[in-house]
């Protein structure tokens, strides 16, 4: 998947070089859904944050349980996929007032992961606002990481209403995700890898493709 270019794409990103190829990844989702915890947990470099404390306006959100913490520019982390082969991932601001970012982020993406919150169900209405933002600027591959789920509940019931109200289509993966472990965030970018596979194989015209043989030896170990 060397110098690959999505043909038809208003953006043609450029995946690295045929010497030092890698792979560009989004990062997105509501505020505090867990972006920036994802990129921390799996980045094999420090993370570059931009993450301040949230304006009083917001006040009522951290008394709630949350962070108190919203990402103002991006996140920035990296990891090796195999030794001339990096992922590199860019987080974005969840808050709207922040969405001036969102395309200059997306800039190149080869897919995009969506954080959601399964505590905040009404979240979702922003989660489908940003799911069908990025997806108009680029066709790339989407995966959807749901977080936050509690010990009790009813995983496959939230997983299908989560599905159901982004009207994904099946053969997009969205997977329980606890983006504090590390084998859960390597599950969500695996299945990223694997969906972007599928698609550079199905736009050579080779047909379906497993997940890239780096990809499976080499993604966190």
């Amino acid at each position: 998947m060397t110098g690959v270019r999505f043909a038809g794409s208003h953006r043609r990103p450029v995946v690295g070089s045929a010497r030092h190829p890698s792979f560009k990844v989004l990062v997105t989702g509501p505020f505090d859904a867990g972006k920036t915890t994802l990129i921390e947990t799996i980045s094999e470099v420090q993370v570059v944050s931009t993450e301040r404390d949230v304006s009083d306006w917001a006040s009522d959100t951290v008394a709630g349980g949350n962070s108190g913490r919203t990402t103002v520019a991006m996140d920035y982390g990296r990891i090796a996929i195999d030794r001339d082969l990096a992922l590199h991932l860019f987080g974005t601001p969840g808050q709207e007032r922040f969405e001036f970012m969102w395309d200059i982020l997306a800039e190149g993406m080869l897919g995009f992961v969506l954080v959601v919150d399964a505590r905040r169900p009404e979240t979702l209405v922003e989660a489908r606002g940003q799911q069908v933002h990025f997806a108009g600027l680029a066709d790339v591959p989407l995966v959807v990481a749901v977080n936050k789920l509690g010990p009790n509940s009813d995983t496959a019931t939230v997983l299908d209403r989560v599905r159901g109200y982004l009207d994904v289509p099946a053969e997009v993966a969205v997977l329980a995700t606890d983006v504090r472990d590390r084998e859960d965030v390597k599950r969500v970018l695996l299945a990223l890898l694997h969906a972007v596979a599928q698609r550079l194989r199905a736009r050579a015209g080779d047909g379906p493709a497993g997940p890239p043989a780096a990809s499976a030896r080499a993604v966190g170990s």
